[in-house]
């Protein structure tokens, strides 16, 4: 594509501009007066793979007749935020998502998003929107660790200084629950029904944690206000996925040369998208099958659901990021480029994991497993492992521990996961096996560090850690076993030479 052709910035005035560009690659756009939309939906963490997945979802809802009342109010809660708000502020909040696959890349700008606000500058305009009647969801995608959960209790940390700070002032809180309660707490006052509370997070049982965490904070604020939401409140659970990497300055520009669009921070992604969601919501709800949302009745089936795509895909991220950083590895194709380590994903899949799940009627396990391959071995999309790397103390005991676990309680083979866990180990020490170091970007991080200089190649140190690690998996000596022994022999020969010793 030549790049001599003419490219806009992107804003509302300059969409037709970049529909009509000539010799361009075909854009789409919204096709719904963004002026006469209504903001149902509050959405706590705009990040990339919120606007790959519900924005997209909710841009299609938007374009079907008479849906006109479920666009998005974006809301940043952390610092870091504000270079969100400013660049969706300068585009009209409009954004564009690439799609790109082996067959060839498309961009849509999406509109669902029509304001954003940063909590750190006005926190009241924050609990003001979520308890506008007009507001019937708020939804998440804070990240695991923005749950406050106790992997090992299930419980609130209630001791967090984010949880103390929030209890102590509610008109000025800095957590998720401390708004979502702030919130409700206003429409309880008016008489007003609670909004949805729906989380689009990586979580198994992603509502169902959500809402025990949300009664637990209420519980210790007021516990009329606890009853009230325990009684009228609606928490789905929900299983979410699209590969989202991070956005590339090579990103922005491809997509100024081959589309016209000048846009600050384009969302890349891959074609394939999938949403499973209960049918649970306290203030109505949007025909979400209409665009393609898998819509059930039981959270029976969006436990099965998510138990498959967070024990089969996030758990193979994990497998590829933490030893694949250690050998010096930076995107996932290249992992899966590696006739070995590709070797090693799929007998992890199907040997360790896949005899674990629970038959889904109409999902042909197998199946899933090889498209997960295909979507892993994407070379289009350059999916970073230092992102699928990040929070990982957070996503180990979702996506690694359980399978460990039950396999210790089954007596079934565990030692490619166990692999992953005396990875991940190593590389909290923030160092690769040639010796150069990296960056370790997790709120434990500190903690960490400690107990694995502590430790050594013993991962009994790390895994004294309650809130991650439960006594089955700190009890068992198999397990403790097999992950020395991981530690171990990477500490010694490194990640690739070790790797064949568990590839059959």
């Amino acid at each position: 594509m030549s790049k001599s052709l003419a490219s806009f910035k992107l804003t509302s005035k300059n969409l037709s501009s970049i529909v009509a560009r000539q010799g361009g690659a075909a854009v789409q756009i919204p096709t719904y007066d963004r002026n006469d939309v209504k903001e149902g939906i509050v959405h706590v963490g705009v990040g990339g793979f919120h606007r790959a997945h519900l924005a997209v979802y909710a841009d299609k809802l938007l374009r079907l007749p008479g849906q006109r009342e479920w666009g998005i109010c974006g809301i940043g809660l952390r610092p870091n935020d504000v270079s969100m708000r400013d660049v969706l502020s300068a585009q009209d909040h409009l954004y564009t998502v690439i799609e790109r696959s082996a067959r060839g890349s498309a961009a849509s700008v999406v509109g669902s998003i029509s304001s954003f606000l940063f909590a750190p500058d006005d926190r009241e305009a924050v609990i003001a929107k979520m308890a506008h009647p007009d507001t019937r969801i708020v939804s998440l995608t804070i990240t695991e660790s923005g749950y406050y959960y106790n992997e090992n209790t299930h419980e609130l940390q209630s001791e967090h200084e984010d949880i103390q700070h929030d209890l102590a002032n509610e008109n000025a809180p800095v957590s998720t629950f401390g708004f979502l309660y702030a919130a409700l707490a206003r429409r309880y006052a008016n008489g007003q029904r609670p909004f949805t509370v729906m989380s689009c997070d990586n979580m198994q049982k992603n509502g169902s944690i959500t809402r025990h965490m949300l009664e637990s904070f209420a519980r210790l604020r007021n516990p009329d206000i606890a009853k009230w939401i325990a009684e009228k409140g609606a928490f789905p659970n929900a299983m979410v996925d699209r590969i989202t990497p991070s956005t590339s300055q090579a990103d922005i520009k491809s997509l100024a040369d081959n589309f016209g669009i000048e846009d600050a921070w384009p969302v890349v992604t891959e074609p394939f998208m999938q949403w499973v969601v209960e049918d649970k919501f306290s203030d109505g709800r949007p025909p979400f099958e209409e665009v393609g949302v898998q819509v059930v009745k039981d959270v029976h089936d969006v436990e099965q659901f998510e138990k498959h795509k967070l024990r089969l895909l996030n758990a193979s991220h994990s497998a590829m990021a933490y030893p694949g950083q250690l050998a010096g590895f930076k995107y996932v194709h290249e992992v899966m480029e590696h006739p070995v380590y590709r070797k090693f994903i799929w007998q992890m899949m199907q040997d360790e994991v896949k005899p674990l799940l629970p038959a889904i009627p109409g999902v042909d396990i197998d199946q899933y497993c090889e498209t997960l391959m295909e979507r892993f071995s994407n070379p289009t999309i350059m999916d970073q492992i230092p992102r699928i790397a990040l929070n990982a103390s957070g996503k180990i005991p979702q996506f690694i521990m359980p399978s460990i676990a039950e396999a210790i309680w089954v007596t079934a083979p565990f030692r490619r996961l166990c692999f992953v866990v005396g990875a991940w180990f190593r590389h909290i020490g923030g160092v690769d096996d040639e010796g150069k170091p990296f960056e370790i970007d997790d709120p434990m991080r500190e903690q960490l560090q400690t107990l694995a200089r502590a430790g050594g190649n013993d991962p009994r140190e790390l895994l004294s850690i309650g809130m991650l690690f439960g006594d089955d998996l700190r009890t068992d000596k198999r397990f403790i076993a097999e992950v020395t022994t991981v530690m171990e022999l990477i500490a010694k020969d490194g990640v690739m030479a070790t790797l064949p010793k568990y590839v059959d």
